[in-house]
């Protein structure tokens, strides 16, 4: 097998599993409880960052705090309501065993935790090819701080030029850039081409199957085994 002093990072939610509308929804519901209105345009362009974030970015930092734990865990209670039933993207299994049988080792970087991350592990069913997990509580700051993916680096000993991002927000794309680690931006979240690029994408694809039938061309092939 090649030599595994690389890393491949993956964001989870809208880069391998098709969630980011779902969480639009359920923290739009969670806002509404909470006497709030806020566009779900609004709402999508936030997800990506940790919930205690999320809720600032929206409501800004004037807002009553005693209010953001309710929110928080409105919007756990109605996502959880589907976790039985979430979707990997296709190809997103085939990916990532394709890099881990190449020699990468396969890092999780996502904001998810607990049972949340565990469903979402289900629905990729790739745990074959996970090396390891790093999740948002590892760290002082979450994403777009690059804190989460030097902390994801640091679980399997590897150094940022010898790693790839991936992921499907602009945040992923400026905490990958801030970490010295090229980003791989994913149009399947739903975030325009030109925000990705503009956050730091080095290169940007439809979705995991894409990237997979580009692999050859993609920043994966600037880091070669050694």
């Amino acid at each position: 097998m090649p030599g595994t002093d690389r890393a491949a990072l993956f964001d989870v939610d809208g880069t391998l599993a098709d969630t980011n509308h779902l969480h639009v929804v359920a923290w739009w519901e969670a806002l509404r409880q909470g006497g709030h209105h806020v566009d779900t345009h609004a709402i999508h362009r936030a997800i990506g960052l940790p919930g205690d974030q999320l809720v600032e970015h929206l409501l800004g930092e004037e807002r009553d705090r005693a209010g953001d734990e309710r929110l928080s865990t409105a919007h756990d209670t109605l996502y959880g309501s589907y976790f039985e039933r979430l979707l990997a993207f296709g190809g997103a299994a085939d990916l990532l065993r394709t890099l881990a049988g190449d020699g990468w080792k396969v890092v999780l970087v996502t904001s998810a935790k607990d049972r949340e991350l565990e469903a979402l592990r289900r629905a990729v069913d790739a745990d074959d090819a996970i090396t390891a997990s790093a999740t948002s509580d590892d760290v002082e700051e979450g994403k777009p701080a690059p804190d989460p993916i030097e902390h994801a680096l640091s679980l399997v000993g590897v150094t940022p030029d010898r790693a790839v991002f991936v992921g499907d927000t602009v945040w992923d794309m400026k905490a990958s850039a801030r970490a010295g680690v090229a980003g791989v931006g994913l149009l399947c979240g739903g975030i325009p081409h030109d925000d990705l690029t503009k956050a730091g994408a080095a290169a940007v694809y439809d979705d995991p199957a894409d990237l997979l039938a580009k692999l050859g061309t993609s920043p994966f092939a600037s880091v070669p085994a050694r």
